[in-house]
C-alpha cells in the first residue's frame, strides 16, 4: 500500500474530529442565542424529545457539580485535558488500529475537545440541550440532558468497544484455526 494511501487512512478520520467540534460549538451557540437559560426551545412527539438550554458544571450526569473551585479545575478541566492529550498521542503512536477504529477514536477526540472548549471558555459550564424522556427506566423520567459532543463520545466509544471485541474474536478464531 502506498505511503499516500496510508497517510489518508491515518489522517482522514481526523476530519470527524473537526466536524464534531464544529457541529458541537455551532449547536451550542445557537441554543445560547435562541433559548433563555434553563428554558425550553421546542419539543417533538409530545415531550419525548426536547431542545432546552442548561449548563452542566460537572462531568457526565452532572457528577462533581458541587466540587470546590480548585477540585473542579483539576478534575473537570486539567484531568480531562490530560486524558485527551493521551488519547491523541495513542491515536498517532498506535499503528495497529483498524481504519474504523481510527474513525471511532477521532469521534471521541472531537467530543472530548468539544466539551473541553466549554469547560475552559464558558464560566457557566458545558452547554447541554438535548433532553429525552426516559419513561422511568432506572428510576429516571428524563435522561440527563446532553449535547453533540456527548453523543459523539458515547456512540464512538460503544462502536470502538464493539470493534475491539470483534477484532479479539477474529484473532482467537485465527489462532484456533492454526492449531
Amino acid at each position: 500500500m502506498s505511503k499516500i494511501l496510508k497517510n489518508k487512512e491515518f489522517f482522514l478520520p481526523l476530519l470527524l474530529t473537526v466536524v464534531v467540534i464544529v457541529l458541537d460549538q455551532i449547536t451550542k451557540a445557537l441554543v445560547v442565542a435562541k433559548i433563555p437559560p434553563y428554558g425550553l426551545g421546542f419539543q417533538l412527539f409530545g415531550d419525548f424529545f426536547r431542545i432546552v438550554h442548561v449548563y452542566n458544571t460537572g462531568a457526565a450526569f452532572s457528577l462533581g457539580h458541587d466540587l470546590n473551585p480548585l477540585a473542579s479545575f483539576l478534575f473537570l478541566r486539567i484531568l480531562p485535558l490530560l486524558i485527551m492529550i493521551v488519547v491523541v498521542v495513542i491515536y498517532f503512536k498506535t499503528k495497529s488500529f483498524s481504519y474504523p477504529q481510527r474513525w471511532f477514536i477521532a469521534g471521541i477526540i472531537g467530543g472530548g475537545f468539544g466539551n473541553l472548549i466549554d469547560r475552559f471558555f464558558n464560566s457557566k459550564g458545558v452547554v447541554d440541550f438535548i433532553d429525552v424522556k426516559f419513561y422511568g427506566i432506572f428510576g429516571m423520567q428524563r435522561w440527563p440532558t446532553f449535547n453533540i459532543a456527548d453523543s459523539s463520545i458515547v456512540i464512538c466509544g460503544i462502536l470502538l468497544i464493539i470493534s475491539f471485541i470483534i477484532q479479539e474474536r477474529k484473532m482467537k478464531k485465527e489462532v484456533t484455526n492454526e492449531n
